[in-house]
Order: structure tokens, then C-alpha cells, then sequence
């Protein structure tokens, strides 16, 4: 069990360290690689980092609270029942990862590569997802209201009984989903119909 405090490190190797059940308070990290090491288990609270490498890297358990993961590289992470609460994640990427019984509260996710992940009955109410690509996600009877979608990639995603009500859904491509089953307001079911051609008065 470490704990760290207001400490800045830049270009820092941590790939293959173990470092679980560690605590890191406002540190902020930049280009750093945690690859391939283990971080379960571990917390963050008001940290940043910055284009920093987590490819491999075990993070199942870990808890992060008003953290910042700009740009970051996540592909085949284990984020296995992982928290993030308000954080900012824009640009990163997490294609390959373990999102299995993750838990997220608020935060923004734009710009994230969210490609094919599997957040089948999560909660993700009023996330931001602006320009996220969720391109062949599984969002099945996900919690979905009140996000900003906007212009978000979902081609071929699975939203079969998800809840889209109060959603943000301009410039996103109906045609392209399966939105059979899928709970929707007055003014998606509009924009749907429009995207097929439809004149709605």
C-alpha cells in the first residue's frame, strides 16, 4: 500500500510494475507507461493524465473520482469492475478492453474509442459522449437518458431495449442502428423519421 500527493512525473516507465492498492491524490502524469503493470485495486482522486500508455495493464477493482485520462491508451486493459466517478476520458481509446461490470458516474467520455465494447445494462445516464464511436458496441439495455450523443458513431451498435429518452442525438446516423426495442422521445422518434425521408409537421 503506497500513497502519493501533488506529485508531477513525465515520461516515466511504470510497464510490468506492480503498484496495487496504491493511492494517488491530485498527481498529474504525462507520458508515462503503465503497461502491462498491475494497478488493481488502486484509487485516484484528482489526477491527471496526459497521453499516458495503460495498454494490458490490470486496473479491475480500481476506483477513480474526478480524474482526468486525456488521450490515453487503454486497448486490452482490464477494467473489470472498475469505477470512474466525474472523470474526464476525452480522446482515449479502449478498444480490446475488459469493460465487464464497470461502473460510471457522469463524466466525459468524448472522443473515446469505444469500439465494439460491452456495456450491455449499464447505467450511463448524462454522460457525455460527444463524438464517441461506439461503432458495433453492445448497448443493450443500457441507461442511455439524458447523454449527449451527439454525433456519435454508432453503426451496427446493439441498442435493443436501451432507454435514449432525453438524449442529445444530433448529426448521429439512424440508419445505420437497430433501434427495435429501444425507449425514445418525441424528438428522436422525429429525427428518425427523418433520416428515412420523412416530413414531419
Amino acid at each position: 500500500m503506497f500513497q502519493y500527493t501533488e506529485q508531477h512525473y513525465k515520461d516515466v516507465n511504470y510497464s510490468g510494475r506492480d503498484l496495487r492498492e496504491g493511492e494517488l491524490i491530485r498527481c498529474t502524469f504525462e507520458r508515462c507507461s503503465f503497461a502491462n503493470a498491475s494497478l488493481e485495486e488502486i484509487m485516484t482522486s484528482g489526477c491527471r493524465f496526459i497521453e499516458c500508455d495503460f495498454q494490458g495493464t490490470s486496473l479491475n477493482g480500481s476506483i477513480h473520482t474526478e480524474s482526468a485520462f486525456e488521450n490515453c491508451q487503454f486497448s486490452e486493459a482490464n477494467l473489470f469492475v472498475s469505477r470512474f466517478s466525474s472523470c474526464k476520458m476525452t480522446g482515449s481509446d479502449f478498444a480490446g478492453a475488459n469493460m465487464d461490470g464497470i461502473t460510471l458516474l457522469g463524466g466525459d467520455w468524448s472522443y473515446t474509442n469505444l469500439r465494439r465494447a460491452r456495456l450491455e445494462k449499464q447505467d450511463l445516464r448524462k454522460i457525455r459522449f460527444y463524438e464517441a464511436d461506439f461503432s458495433e458496441a453492445n448497448l443493450t439495455k443500457a441507461d442511455l437518458r439524458d447523454c449527449d450523443l451527439t454525433r456519435a458513431a454508432l453503426d451496427k451498435a446493439k441498442l435493443q431495449g436501451a432507454d435514449l429518452r432525453g438524449a442529445c442525438m444530433e448529426g448521429v446516423d439512424f440508419k445505420t442502428i437497430v433501434v427495435k426495442g429501444a425507449r425514445m422521445d418525441r424528438e428522436q422518434a422525429v429525427m428518425l423519421l427523418r433520416s428515412y425521408g420523412a416530413k414531419v409537421d
